[in-house]
């Protein structure tokens, strides 16, 4: 695992069990750290440069975070993403995101439409370079201008917690070529919606947009994890 490779900016001033958990939760969102794959300390401390501790620590709280499970005789494990956990995640998701584009139609100012119009460009270009990592962290962007429009700081921190794990779920979503393209056309209608401040059709299309997600993921589950 090439952790010196992680684009994260790393605060120096973090505790150290802090800086390690940012770097296993970023592998395991990235599949640098693979379902199934055991996390043992001593393995982790040695790449890492640290002490066991702070291994130890971070991985209760990527246990607590659901990235991590705990075997009988194997120990600590990368969680597999299964149905229930994507159905728990995408069930609060998708009223967040309605509501997110429902708050946006009424709140945006000229501003924000700009910034919605240039994020839908940086899409459409990421999807062009083939970076997945770029066209994950372009969709991030976008939904997250639409979060930033509604001014509801709440709303922003209940989206922003549930941010890792669908970062997760994205990136499984976006490794299919084939649906970039629907992608961008969902991400023009809920776009255009919210410019013409149409709440009804900004919450349908922000519905459709998680609907399709869930309905891909859940029917290539079985695959992936026979891969």
């Amino acid at each position: 695992m090439a952790y010196h490779e992680f684009d994260a900016v790393v605060d120096e001033f973090l505790p150290l069990r802090d800086v390690v958990f940012k770097k296993l939760r970023r592998a395991i969102l990235l599949e640098e750290l693979k379902a199934g794959e055991r996390l043992t300390e001593i393995h982790l401390a040695d790449k890492l440069g640290v002490s066991r501790t702070p291994i130890r620590e971070a991985i209760r709280k990527l246990e607590l975070e659901g990235l991590v499970i705990m075997v009988p005789r194997r120990g600590a494990v990368v969680a597999e993403i299964t149905e229930r956990s994507l159905k728990d995640v995408l069930e609060v998701r998708r009223v967040l995101d309605m509501l997110s584009a429902e708050l946006a139609c009424d709140r945006i100012d000229e501003e924000g439409k700009r910034a919605l119009e240039n994020a839908c460009i940086a899409f459409e270009e990421a999807v062009k370079s083939g970076d997945l990592r770029e066209i994950a962290q372009k969709d991030v962007e976008l939904h997250n201008i639409i979060v930033e429009a509604t001014g509801n700081c709440v709303l922003q921190q209940m989206i922003s917690s549930l941010s890792e794990q669908m970062y997760r779920y994205r990136v499984k979503y976006l490794k299919d070529e084939s649906r970039y393209e629907m992608l961008l056309k969902e991400h023009q209608k809920i776009y255009e919606s919210i410019i013409c401040r149409d709440k009804k059709l900004a919450a349908k299309f922000a519905k459709e947009h998680i609907d399709n997600q869930e309905t891909a993921i859940m029917n290539g589950l079985q695959g992936w994890k026979n891969v």
